[in-house]
């Protein structure tokens, strides 16, 4: 049997296992995808891997699935950060599902002194981390979350994480990743649209555990920057090695 449509589930998955669905994954499934019984179903919730399972009952308002067999080991991302500062909507929305596809193991909303938005939805930035990795294939999804000031977050930072911060003072440098080790754990800055103030700038360039990232020879808008060091790092550092 194959499957296509990939659900995440929290419910432990095991073969001979059954499913619930709640009425949200029902209605996806059986109104929107349009599948009856004994259409197969992809799931996976983190910890058991991926799955292969069976629809054993469709109704409007919830549903059974039947495990049956493994597909996929459980496979656990790089120990990488994702630290932004949110901007629009739409744009937050972006850089939230492209750092879930490009391996992200945690996404954290930052507020500098020139973030715009001074408050995010975390549930509705879940729920799209969680639709992310059901379209791209990942066996984990990334926690989103709350939006924290960055000095905060900088002053119990464990120093054993390394951080690199995109800063558009250093356009047109080497990207800095060349000598860098990998293994480890790893987060990547992304400030705002305008940039971060001179007093964070300072801040930052004297912590021993950062060092600044450079992404080219252009200045580039934050949800573009996001995507490009999360792919320099991996392409560098990660699992695309």
């Amino acid at each position: 049997m194959s499957a296509k449509i990939r659900l995440y589930v929290e419910h432990p998955l095991g073969e001979g296992q059954t499913v619930p669905l709640n009425r949200d994954q029902a209605h996806y499934l059986f109104g929107v995808m349009r599948l009856a019984e004994g259409a197969g179903v992809l799931l996976f919730n983190g910890r058991d891997g991926e799955w292969l399972a069976t629809v054993s009952a469709a109704g409007k308002r919830g549903g059974a699935l039947a495990v049956s067999s493994q597909t996929r080991p459980q496979q656990a991302p790089p120990d990488l950060w994702l630290l932004f500062a949110p901007v629009k909507k739409a744009r937050t929305d972006f850089i939230v599902e492209k750092a879930v596809e490009l391996g992200a193991a945690r996404i954290q909303p930052v507020q500098t002194e020139f973030t715009n938005s001074e408050r995010i939805r975390q549930d509705r930035l879940q729920a799209h981390a969680v639709e992310a990795a059901e379209q791209c294939g990942a066996t984990t999804v990334p926690e989103v979350a709350g939006l924290l000031r960055l000095d905060r977050l900088l002053a119990d930072w464990s120093g054993s994480r390394r951080l690199l911060f995109c800063d558009e003072g250093a356009a047109g440098a080497p990207s800095g990743l060349n000598g860098a080790a990998p293994g480890g754990p790893w987060a990547i800055l992304v400030g705002p649209e305008g940039g971060f103030s001179d007093a964070e700038r300072a801040r930052l360039s004297a912590l021993p555990f950062a060092q600044t990232l450079s992404l080219g020879p252009r200045i580039l808008r934050a949800d573009t920057a996001a995507v490009s060091a999360l792919t320099l790092w991996q392409h560098h550092l990660g699992d695309w090695r």
